[in-house]
This record gives C-alpha cells, structure tokens and sequence, in this order.
C-alpha cells in the first residue's frame, strides 16, 4: 500500500486517507482477489500479436540495435556487411534470412527468430 497526497492506494483501488497515513476504510479481502483475478485473466487473454500488431522484423531489429547502443555502422562491421544493409533490413526493404537473422541475433546477444 502506498500513500499520496492524503490517498491510500492498494491494488489499483483508492479508499481515502488522512494526512499522516492512516486509512479511513478498509478493502474487503475477497473483493481485493477479486480485482487481482480480473486484472490477471485480462492480461492472459492478450496476445502479442494484439499488443505488437504493427511489429515487423525491421523494427525489431531496429529497436534491438539501439537496446544495445549500437549504430547501424558498428553493428555491420560487427557482422561484416555494409551498413546499407542494416538500414534495408530495418526499413523492411531488404529481408532478414535465416542466416542473416542468426549473425543479427549473435551480433545482438539475443534469440535470433525473433528478427523473422
């Protein structure tokens, strides 16, 4: 539970609380779990492709490359192509093979399927 500016926030509900923190009521315990079964179920139901529907390899690449601070140029001498290379493959012009996608995943420190 946390407390800010006289409110006391527990599980995403709001009951009203005084200045130093005690709390003017209370929330039932099956009504809490209640709430946190809701939350959890609705979570569940999402699928990635729901949350990423506009994802294409390109910008995972993208969004790899600069998780890992690397330009296009560094990450193409680390894998020992021109760097237009990258910019084609992150603007979805140039596709990603699987070999390619493996040197990207090595190069990147991460599982490469998720760069096809």
């Amino acid at each position: 539970m946390t407390t800010t500016k006289g409110k006391a926030i527990q599980m995403g509900v709001s009951v009203d609380a005084s200045i130093d923190g005690s709390v003017a009521g209370s929330i039932d315990a099956s009504v809490a779990d209640s709430i946190d079964g809701s939350i959890d179920a609705s979570v569940a139901a999402v699928s990635a492709e729901d949350l990423f529907h506009d994802s294409t390899p390109g910008k995972v690449l993208s969004g790899a490359r600069g998780l890992r601070g690397l330009t296009q140029a560094a990450l193409a001498a680390a894998i020992g192509i021109h760097k237009s290379h990258i910019s084609g493959m992150e603007r979805d012009v140039r596709p990603i093979g699987k070999a390619m996608a493996k040197k990207l995943g090595h190069a990147l420190e991460m599982n490469w399927r998720i760069f096809l």
